[in-house]
């Protein structure tokens, strides 16, 4: 008997509605099977279903810290002081508990892809990755974690750090990392670019890379789009590589930006906004006219460059809030971006959907199509343009056809 059936589900922007049949954890119908049974059937009256949302870039292993100790000053500078104080005291049982809660509260919220970011560096050692490829088994039934080896405290500025980061790739981990801005010099920042590419081309490994993280680019450790861009078009790595926050961006003048953009665009580089900690960090000591700090993603999409958003953190140094849902994130982004109306709103609501999947490398399996896994999330909303919006209760999260997740609320006007 076929598994699971949607019926009465509005398929993302579809004007009418269809029955999903669902069989061997994977859509095989869209249309109408009326004549259809199966285990399990549900009845979406109307609902939007959406594939599932996708976190390209979250710290599962800094999660859940400003309680402990929050940042000093409220810098970028501060928060990785302040993380790289408390990561000394980390234990297995410690990390494990506070990713957990956020790996769940994430598919309470309809995420089922998640790229992980935890630090690989001589404080921290593989703590972080050895707690996610546990977790990653453990959970692999309600969402997919992809584990990126990230060296949060640079690689020349912080001995040992290359050879835990190919300890990590032979451990398992699915992404090289890279934090590009974290070295004494420009020439050093340079150099960890290459290797960490490097690395990626060796080990047949996409490559995630924390880049141009400040207000401006008056200090050129932060204006590195293009030189990525050249050192990922001569490794062929086309497609494979992905550059989080780049707030700098903005701060560049505009036909200096639009080459930096058509850059990234022509080799193939993908960008991922932050705005949750992108603004939270940005701008601090701004006396007047306080920057946003977000990267321009209007222009983005003009340039043709592939643009996902995401969390980040949770409720640490680097942002103090967060609950771990696409939707805040999206909204957040659409708020502070300039970006609104249906048009915009339906290119928004992509970079958490089908934009975040293409980052992370699972488009060819992803969407509410025949063939497609099905990771699926059931929105409490008839009305698609109004999901950004409204950041809907998630009635219903599928995993390769299993319900793994349900919200309910009732709300209830009395008037008198």
């Amino acid at each position: 008997m076929t598994q699971l059936i949607l019926r009465q589900a509005r398929v993302e922007q579809s004007p009418s509605v269809s029955d999903v049949v669902i069989d061997g954890g994977r859509v095989r119908a869209v249309g109408d099977a009326s004549g259809l049974d199966a285990d399990e059937v549900i009845d979406c009256a109307g609902r939007v279903v959406l594939p599932g949302f996708v976190e390209p870039h979250l710290h599962l292993d800094k999660a859940l810290l400003d309680s402990v100790r929050p940042n000093p000053d409220g810098t970028l500078a501060g928060a990785i002081a302040v993380t790289g104080e408390l990561k000394a005291a980390f234990t297995y049982d410690d990390v494990r508990a506070r990713a957990r809660r956020v790996l769940e509260a994430a598919v309470l919220n309809g995420t089922t892809v998640i790229r992980a970011h935890p630090d690989v560096d001589p404080i921290a050692g593989l703590l972080g990755v050895e707690v996610l490829l546990e977790l990653r088994e453990e959970y692999r039934e309600v969402v997919d974690l992809q584990i990126v080896a990230f060296p949060q405290e640079g690689v020349l500025r912080s001995p040992g750090t290359e050879k835990l980061l190919v300890k990590a790739l032979a451990a398992g981990a699915d992404v090289i990392g890279g934090c590009t801005y974290n070295e004494a010099t420009l020439d050093d920042c340079h150099r960890h670019v290459r290797l960490v590419l490097d690395l990626a081309a060796r080990h047949g490994v996409p490559a995630d890379l924390h880049a141009d993280f400040a207000d401006d680019a008056t200090d050129p450790r932060y204006a590195l789009a293009e030189f990525i861009a050249g050192e990922t078009a001569r490794r062929g790595l086309g497609g494979r590589v992905t550059l989080g926050h780049m707030t700098s961006l903005g701060g560049r003048a505009p036909e200096d930006r639009a080459r930096a953009m058509a850059a990234l665009a022509d080799a193939g580089v993908a960008v991922v906004p932050l705005p949750a900690t992108d603004l939270h960090l940005s701008g601090r000591r701004d006396t007047h006219a306080v920057r946003r700090g977000i990267a321009p993603v209007r222009e983005l999409w003009d340039h043709g460059v592939l643009a996902a958003c995401s969390s980040n953190n949770i409720r640490n140094a680097f942002t103090p809030f967060g609950r771990a849902d696409p939707l805040d994130t999206a909204l957040l982004l659409a708020q502070t971006g300039h970006l609104s109306g249906p048009a915009d709103l339906h290119r928004v609501l992509r970079m958490v959907t089908h934009d975040a999947a293409r980052v992370v490398g699972i488009a060819d399996d992803y969407g509410v199509r025949p063939g497609a896994r099905a990771d699926l999330v059931v929105l409490d909303t008839q009305i698609y343009d109004d999901i950004v919006l409204d950041r809907p209760e998630r009635a219903q999260v599928v995993k390769a056809g299993k319900v793994v997740a349900r919200t309910s609320r009732t709300s209830e006007l009395l008037i008198h």
